[in-house]
């Protein structure tokens, strides 16, 4: 006969075993999702997508987390090593090589339904795509974009740039220096992450900085197509004098307030910036999207879109394919990007209404979506570290004047492969 503790450590073993069975013993599988929504439009969208999935399904419920961005790759390296990362990962392209490389992550090429696979251009799958495996969605995406003063524009007499005819960036270099003037400066660019900003730009002028030899190793050449975009801001900054040294350390939301003051007359941003504009412009201010200038490549522009990952590690991985799936249905996927100020990477998603208006500058994002492609290092080892030591403080001085274009050079290619060469052994 079995003992009364005998029977309890039968019991405890056998609810155990339910429990790490994950709905297994009955009950509904629990997925953790962990988005990084932090605008209050965003995170109601994300909480009520969440509630939709749950009200439909009674054996497989979504929980939702709430992660941030300032901290997501250093937390997650932490719950991954931990065993506790959540199944559904909500972070963005360039944050996952590592994490990709390391096994953290589940390869997507199988468990994706070919709804969601055709419903996404190959340009931005690339973003995801590390060595032979697919390892997040790519759902939501920003050009950086012109923001500008309408009514100090129109007064200026110059001409409008449109997606359809932009403006070159020798155009755009001396439009900056003829508003400029009396205090004034024709444009503020908030470098503080100069990095992303000038590799994403150089695109349009057929930069790509990184190139793969035939045996799969990166190397760094700073070629005349890579010095369009770094020549332009540095001679605005330096010896036209249409944009102020004093933004290159800002980021984007600390060069407002002088925008709003009348101090600039553009601002390069992110597409998404438009919400704290509406909501922080002072009544009256009559504002305006143009795109960004175009080169040899036209409007061509690199990005490195917010991603859906599943968790190595996580025992339901079908489940969580399906609700990210579900997440990222056309409709659901504009309630997405409206909720994040962004563009949906979804062809039909692109469609909707919404996205083609005019008002806050949709119909202008809209128009460039086409033209994003896969940040230039977006798949190359070693990159944060090369970013940090080298080519960060490298432009940043160039910027502000205190190295030339030939030390730049210099440093981007000397210590820049000898960063690089670490991680390709």
């Amino acid at each position: 006969m079995r003992t009364r503790a005998a029977t309890a450590v039968v019991a405890l073993l056998l609810l155990i075993a339910g429990c790490s069975a994950g709905g297994s013993g009955g009950g509904p599988v629990t997925l953790r999702f962990q988005s990084l929504a932090w605008q209050d439009e965003s995170v109601a969208v994300n909480k009520e997508l969440v509630k939709e999935w749950n009200a439909t399904h009674a054996d497989v419920k979504v929980e939702y987390v709430q992660g941030s961005w300032d901290s997501v790759h250093d937390q997650l390296l932490t719950s991954f090593e931990g065993g506790e990362a959540p199944d559904i990962i909500h972070d963005a392209s360039d944050d996952l090589a590592d994490f990709a490389y390391g096994g953290y992550l589940a390869d997507l090429t199988g468990l994706l339904p070919a709804r969601l696979r055709s419903a996404i251009p190959e340009r931005s799958w690339r973003t995801t795509r590390f060595g032979e495996g697919v390892y997040g969605v790519p759902f939501l995406q920003e050009p950086r974009v012109l923001i500008a003063n309408t009514a100090w524009l129109a007064r200026s007499g110059v001409r409008i740039p449109t997606p359809a005819h932009p403006w070159t960036w020798a155009e755009f270099r001396r439009i900056t220096e003829r508003l400029s003037g009396d205090g004034r400066y024709g444009v503020a660019w908030p470098l503080r992450e100069p990095v992303s900003a000038t590799l994403n730009l150089s695109l349009s002028a057929g930069g790509r900085l990184f190139h793969r030899t035939a045996d799969g190793r990166v190397t760094v050449r700073f070629e005349s197509a890579d010095q369009v975009v770094p020549r332009t801001i540095h001679d605005q900054v330096d010896i036209d004098h249409s944009a102020p040294g004093s933004t290159l350390g800002s980021g984007g939301s600390d060069t407002l307030p002088g925008f709003f003051g009348g101090k600039y007359a553009m601002v390069p941003l992110g597409f998404s910036y438009r919400q704290q504009i509406v909501q922080q412009a002072p009544k009256g201010f009559d504002w305006e999207v143009l795109p960004a200038p175009a080169g040899a490549d036209g409007l061509a522009q690199g990005v490195s879109p917010q991603t859906l990952s599943i968790a190595e590690d996580s025992p339901h991985k079908k489940e969580a394919a399906e609700f990210v799936d579900f997440l990222l249905r056309p409709g659901n996927m504009v309630r997405l990007a409206l909720g994040d100020w962004m563009l949906p990477t979804g062809t039909e998603a692109l469609k909707a209404p919404a996205l083609h208006t005019t008002e806050y500058g949709w119909a202008t994002g809209t128009a460039l979506a086409g033209q994003l492609g896969p940040a230039p290092a977006q798949t190359v080892r070693g990159y944060p570290e090369w970013k940090d030591k080298v080519a960060g403080p490298a432009l940043q001085e160039y910027y502000s004047g205190a190295i030339g274009l030939g030390e730049l050079r210099h440093r981007l290619e000397r210590d820049g492969n000898l960063v690089l060469a670490r991680y390709q052994r």
